[in-house]
């Protein structure tokens, strides 16, 4: 990123928030925020150890700044401040600074203690408190009622999902830095037997971020392990096999903005391998087709419904279903092949918010993007096909189990399943998207 270019960004943005919370905070009658950065977790009650802090993610919205016991108060036509926690402990220090372009945005003000906030803040002002920790609420003096408003919360919910350009800058960082370990991770497992550990580890170094930063503990599946969705057990010691199979669910973070990236990727060789093979191949042109589908003013759920047929003709063309693509998708069939949702929004969370405030259809329980597409959005594209037992099984005894070439699928299963994702920017112009994944990783996947 050129010099100077962040800052720029980071000004209009900051801009921009303050417009767009003082007519949130002023239609929800309140007078200003206090947002709290949030508090360390104990991993148990049971010892002394505490969970790396994952900042309140309003909180983040307004400045890339993770350590506990801050508080940031925003009102309207003032400059927003900062309590900022003088750090004393010798046993821990929060983690250095990223990047401090914030500090001359904000009126900053050193604390000793976070109940300091409360000699700080107007008696007058009806203020709410945005924040977990609700005991550290009461004792900046805000009653529990004015605690999170849910009214208030879904509006900010979906202010986040627009990202201003300083964010889709942070989000395409986050990209490249991601973009660094799927590479490392790709040619270590084409250059012999790793376990998922050495590949996981690999990807930490390539990144120069370590697990708590990550934005979700990173997907390393060989083989059958690919039919876990979110498979985190990682085997510590090499498999040597004649076939072999790897699926890399992966970003990064860059000041507090995720990537979540994913590739699939298949080497040796006999009919397992060749059969895997196209099925990645089928799957990574379904998905860029999806990525180009991603139109203005179009609703997301019908993009997944669209994912879904495709899905039924790669189960027809693969040989795994003797129906049609149709039928295959009507009955059901896809959806034991192809479980999850097709995407989310992404970025302060990886997971993020204001694109799932409306309920999908009964028959898309894990779908989390409902929105109608809109400029400014950036959201995942990832369909695939995974060979799941316990899905499988109830397929297999129903009505439609005679419709499945089982001893294909058998050979596929020890392979587990297939998942390719890019992070797309709705931008609005003439192609409508950007692809932040593909400017940096062409390929999604496929024999090495």
């Amino acid at each position: 990123m050129e010099p100077g270019r962040l800052d720029a960004l980071y000004l209009a943005h900051l801009a921009d928030l303050e417009q767009r919370y003082a007519r949130v905070i002023a239609a929800a009658g309140f007078d200003g925020l206090v947002i709290h950065s949030g508090s360390q977790k104990k991993r148990t009650e049971f010892d002394d150890q505490y969970w790396s802090l994952r900042p309140t993610p309003h909180f983040h919205h307004w400045l890339p700044l993770s350590q506990a016991d801050c508080a940031l108060v925003i009102r309207p036509g003032q400059r927003p401040a900062l309590y900022w926690l003088r750090v004393t402990s010798f046993w821990e220090r929060p983690p250095k600074l990223e990047n401090a372009h914030f500090r001359d945005s904000f009126e900053i003000v050193e604390i000793d203690s976070p109940e300091d906030v409360k000699s700080h803040l107007p008696s007058g002002p009806r203020l709410a408190y945005l924040g977990e920790d609700r005991p550290r609420g009461l004792s900046y003096g805000i009653a529990e009622e004015m605690h999170n408003p849910v009214g208030l919360l879904g509006t900010l919910d979906l202010l986040r999902s627009r990202k201003t350009p300083y964010e889709v800058a942070c989000i395409e960082e986050a990209n490249r830095i991601a973009a660094l370990g799927h590479e490392a991770v790709l040619a270590k497992f084409r250059a012999g037997d790793s376990s998922e550990l050495e590949l996981h580890l690999a990807y930490l170094v390539a990144t120069g971020q370590d697990d708590p930063e990550t934005p979700y503990k990173n997907i390393v599946a060989l083989g059958e392990n690919a039919a876990t969705l979110h498979h985190i057990s990682y085997l510590k010691r090499p498999e040597r096999k004649a076939c072999q199979s790897l699926l890399l669910d992966a970003g990064a973070t860059h000041l507090g903005y995720c990537s979540d990236i994913t590739r699939t990727w298949v080497k040796g060789e006999g009919t397992a391998a060749s059969a895997f093979g196209q099925l990645v191949d089928e799957v990574e042109r379904m998905q860029l087709r999806l990525c180009r589908d991603v139109k203005l003013g179009v609703s997301y759920e019908q993009l997944h419904d669209e994912a879904h047929r495709q899905v039924g003709e790669i189960l027809r063309t693969v040989g795994i279903s003797r129906l049609s693509a149709e039928e295959t998708t009507s009955s059901g069939i896809s959806r034991v092949f192809f479980p999850h949702g097709l995407g989310h929004s992404l970025g302060l969370q990886c997971h993020d918010v204001g694109c799932a405030l409306v309920k999908p259809k009964v028959e898309n329980p894990y779908l989390r993007n409902t929105s109608i597409i809109t400029e400014g959005q950036v959201f995942t594209i990832e369909p695939g096909i995974y060979f799941i037992d316990g899905l499988l099984k109830p397929l297999r005894e129903g009505e439609h189990g005679g419709a499945i070439d089982w001893p294909l699928v058998g050979e596929l299963a020890t392979l587990g399943g297939v998942r390719i994702e890019d992070d797309l920017h709705v931008t609005g112009g003439a192609s409508t998207t950007r692809n932040l994944t593909r400017e940096l990783l062409p390929i999604g996947g496929g024999p090495v």
